[in-house]
């Protein structure tokens, strides 16, 4: 039995989306760098991440795993991620920096509380459709968004 191409299944809309190690090995690949595994294992923890991370956080849970890897590694990495577009610095905090998952992360409004420095994930359909729509009016193709509000208590 011939099978047919395998798009034939998706939608005509459909985009495909390279995998986000295939696009961190050309990056660094461009800067004359090598895909290590302790590379592969930083994207592959920050991946499984849900929300918000620091790097101190994501080096614990590699060593928890039982990979050894330097904090130098980590930072260097995480640079790399953020100058590729796979993970996004997120400010809110002079103290520690904080980063998410840029690739896939197509609309977070994070809600900061600036008094304890609790941060929560929003998802707002009607921001998102309000996103697209203005990209639309311009031709253009929304990749995502970001949009952080600063609370504190109102008391």
């Amino acid at each position: 039995m011939a099978l047919g191409p395998i798009s034939s299944n998706l939608p005509p809309d459909a985009e495909i989306i390279e995998p986000m190690c295939a696009v961190f090995r050309r990056a660094i690949k461009a800067e004359g760098l090598k895909y290590t595994p302790e590379r592969a294992q930083i994207l592959d923890t920050i991946i499984e991440f849900d929300g918000l991370f620091e790097a101190d956080q994501l080096l614990e849970t590699i060593k928890e795993r039982g990979h050894s890897i330097s904090k130098a590694t980590v930072y260097r990495t995480l640079k790399l991620l953020e100058s590729c577009g796979i993970i996004q610095h997120v400010l809110f905090d002079r103290e520690q920096s904080h980063y998410q998952l840029a690739v896939g992360n197509t609309g977070n409004t994070l809600l900061i509380h600036a008094d304890t420095g609790e941060v929560e994930t929003l998802q707002i359909p009607e921001l998102i459709e309000l996103r697209d729509r203005i990209c639309r009016e311009r031709g253009l193709k929304a990749q995502g968004h970001r949009l952080q509000i600063f609370v504190t208590s109102g008391k």
